[in-house]
């Protein structure tokens, strides 16, 4: 029986990650509990709708995938799974929070450093797909996930060709990008390319693994910073510039020499020297990665100062002013300074005041949603009370303090719900009882209905999908305004609102970047300076190109 040769073996790829942004802006801190963690390698491969052919709802409490396959997995799903073996440690996702709190972090790192060390003795790896988002916040460190990589590549050492596909809202430092070999990210927002990019970024690892286990030299790679910081808001893929910008980058991976180019926005609402965008691109010419990455930096450069918000924007008060006058039905409204995903505390009480003292929705002429706040006193207190229970509750600002604090309100228990991604949910018939400075009544029983709803949940999470609605017999359409806590609508939001606006909010992922207060990011940096440096050759920061072994 012939003896099998390296080329006829499949390259030996592990996984792992911790994928999660942080608003260090924001008191709340992320913990175990806020995480999915996955083990061992069935788990984690089950994770990819590419792999596994299922829809992901995003299980709790993970991010929903934007799409899922659904009916098995696709013809390039099953040969990319057959192209390698593959050994999963240890992978954990979250909703965006706050920072990590270190002690679990420290916990997660020996537990990924010591399974890859034991799989590369076990045999060689060949390959490391590094599963993160790019945004992660540890308490104590600047980089975390430079700092996570920094650690697996002493545990794998300097050989195993290391890849990672990330959110475009990921930040780039040079840690990170020394120690990968091949870099992505998606190129959307909303981001309905998530598992697109995963898949093709493993594709690029397990090809460039192989090919460098047989004595194959390791791709060119270019890094180019761009000291631009701007949210999420000013750069969805669905207006110009970053349409445009985005639309481009296949075009560039289809020359002569470039294997992939992305553009990372970074991430706003961390306050580190990382957090700015970047360009990366690889291939097998180093000339033509280099003027890649240029070029688009160049592109972005040049649109430096034409980034707008993707919706019209106002005060809370303005744009309710504007969302009651409009005959546009739903009518939506974005809490985006406490946008739970981008990391906001998710129980800021800003909007949840002004809804509940406005004439027009006391009275009941204008039905209102306001969805939803993290809340486990009031949720508990729900279920309690059961559906139809009347009782009085102070709702929000249990983590995020700040005017004007918790809310009282009476209310009734519309519905009830308990999921994962949620905890225990209710909706919240808010009941006219008076408001501050009046005379109030505790007859609960004889209180009229407002127009105004509230969900509570006991544990933070984002209502972007209609099903998460309709768990408590709501609907997405059914109120005359909608307010979330979200930035940018995802698409089941989009296509529900008839009209929208983007209330720029106060919170920990505040729109307004300047008043929130950074002070450790590179400077000058737009929109914190007027002017930025145009990217030349000299800021470009190169690797790969060389063989291993």
């Amino acid at each position: 029986m012939p003896a099998t040769t390296q080329s006829d073996r499949r390259p030996r790829i592990a996984i792992a990650g911790i994928a999660i942004e942080s608003s260090t802006f924001t008191p709340y801190r992320s913990t175990a509990e806020d995480f999915e963690v996955r083990r061992g390698t069935s788990a984690i491969l089950e994770r990819y709708p590419f792999f596994s052919g299922a829809d992901d709802p995003g299980s709790a409490p993970g991010p929903a995938a934007s799409s899922g396959l659904g009916g098995g997995p696709s013809p390039a799903g099953r040969a990319l799974r057959e192209a390698a073996e593959y050994v999963g440690v240890l992978h954990a996702r979250a909703l965006p929070g706050g920072q990590l709190v270190r002690e679990v972090y420290e916990g997660w790192k020996q537990e990924i450093t010591e399974g890859l060390a034991a799989a590369q003795a076990e045999a060689p790896l060949d390959g490391f797909f590094f599963d993160i988002h790019g945004a992660m916040s540890v308490e104590g460190l600047e980089d975390a996930e430079g700092d996570l990589i920094t650690a697996i590549r002493a545990a794998i050492g300097p050989d195993v060709v290391v890849g990672t596909a990330m959110d475009l809202h990921g930040n780039v430092s040079e840690t990170l990008f020394d120690a990968c070999d091949l870099l992505t990210c998606y190129r959307h927002a909303p981001h309905i390319d998530a598992w697109e990019t995963r898949e093709r970024g493993l594709r690029d690892l397990v090809e460039t693994a192989a090919r460098v286990r047989d004595g194959g030299a390791l791709p060119h790679k270019a890094l180019v910073h761009v000291p631009i910081l701007l949210p999420g808001e000013k750069t969805s893929t669905r207006i110009e510039p970053a349409k445009s910008i985005y639309a481009g980058i296949p075009a560039i991976t289809q020359r002569e020499g470039i294997t992939d180019i992305s553009y990372w926005i970074g991430f706003a609402w961390a306050d580190q020297p990382r957090c700015q965008a970047a360009i990366v691109a690889f291939g097998d010419e180093a000339s033509a990665v280099e003027q890649a990455a240029l070029e688009l930096a160049g592109s972005v450069w040049q649109a430096r100062h034409d980034f707008e918000f993707v919706a019209p924007t106002g005060t809370f008060e303005e744009c309710l002013d504007q969302a009651i006058a409009s005959s546009a039905r739903p009518f939506w409204i974005s809490d985006s300074g406490d946008n739970p995903g981008a990391g906001g505390a998710d129980d800021t009480t800003h909007c949840l005041a002004r809804l509940a003292e406005r004439e027009e929705i006391r009275s009941a002429a204008v039905s209102a949603l306001m969805v939803s706040l993290v809340d486990q006193v009031s949720a508990d207190a729900a279920w309690e009370a059961g559906v139809g229970g009347r009782i009085q509750v102070q709702v929000g600002a249990r983590i995020d303090t700040r005017e004007p604090g918790p809310v009282p309100l009476a209310v009734e228990v519309a519905a009830l719900d308990e999921s994962g991604s949620t905890g225990r949910a209710a909706a919240l018939r808010v009941l006219d009882v008076g408001v501050r400075g009046e005379g109030t009544t505790t007859d609960l029983a004889a209180a009229r209905p407002t127009g105004l709803t509230a969900v509570v949940t006991a544990r933070r999470s984002q209502w972007a999908r209609h099903e998460m609605f309709e768990r408590l017999g709501l609907s997405m359409t059914g109120f005359d305004v909608v307010t979330v806590k979200m930035g940018y609508l995802e698409p089941d939001q989009y296509e529900a609102a008839a009209d929208w606006l983007l209330a720029l909010t106060p919170g920990g992922v505040d729109q307004n970047l300047v008043r929130l207060g950074h002070s450790r990011i590179e400077r000058p940096m737009i929109p914190f300076d007027e002017e930025i440096p145009a990217p030349s050759a000299a800021v470009v920061r190169h690797g790969g190109g060389s063989t291993r072994g």
